[in-house]
């Protein structure tokens, strides 16, 4: 059994009103605790305390951040909440960047204080597919955890591992929830069971 922390990054963006993720947060939540899990959510969005949302991290096992794509990365409420929280963190989550004018050997991004803990992205993008793996596509093939590799480094600098991301895609332009919501849990089954 593992402490798990979602955080829901879905928020109102023009014709979208963040549906999606909370529909995906709560799918998440529900099939955790039936696999014997204790989870605890964190909306982005909201009048959050910052230091309650740095002792989140230290007591959980595996965070998963729930978020759409919002102008090529995570919502501006997401990297506010990311900001808040590992800036406060400094002492508990990291300790400094890992490297010491004594220790020449010690290299930068060493420092993270909460080795052994995950982190998971789970992602909803109208872009398909292809466009994140398609070398001639928008993205030019790197991936999506090529797009997101700013966001895998900010957690690693605490020291977290990364698990398989997940992502819905075509969400507005050819949305199939129930085919999503499946493919999640699917995923969810196959690393949490």
């Amino acid at each position: 059994m593992s402490n798990i922390l979602i955080i829901d990054g879905g928020k109102t963006f023009a014709h979208s009103k963040g549906e999606l993720n909370h529909t995906l947060t709560e799918v998440a939540a529900s099939q955790l605790r039936d696999l014997g899990h204790n989870v605890v959510v964190t909306l982005a969005d909201s009048d959050y305390n910052v230091a309650e949302e740095v002792q989140k991290y230290l007591d959980s096992d595996v965070v998963i951040y729930q978020m759409p794509g919002w102008w090529m990365g995570e919502p501006w409420t997401v990297k506010k909440y990311i900001d808040d929280v590992f800036t406060e963190g400094h002492g508990s989550l990291y300790a400094s960047d890992g490297r010491t004018r004594s220790d020449a050997g010690k290299k930068y991004g060493s420092g993270g204080l909460i080795q052994g803990k995950k982190y998971m992205l789970s992602l909803t993008w109208n872009a398909p597919l292809e466009a994140f793996t398609d070398p001639e596509q928008f993205f030019e093939g790197v991936g999506v955890d090529g797009l997101y590799l700013h966001f895998h480094k900010a957690n690693q600098f605490l020291g977290m591992e990364g698990l398989p991301t997940f992502i819905c895609n075509d969400v507005i332009k050819m949305p199939d929830v129930p085919r999503d919501i499946e493919r999640y849990r699917t995923h969810l089954s196959q690393i949490f069971a």
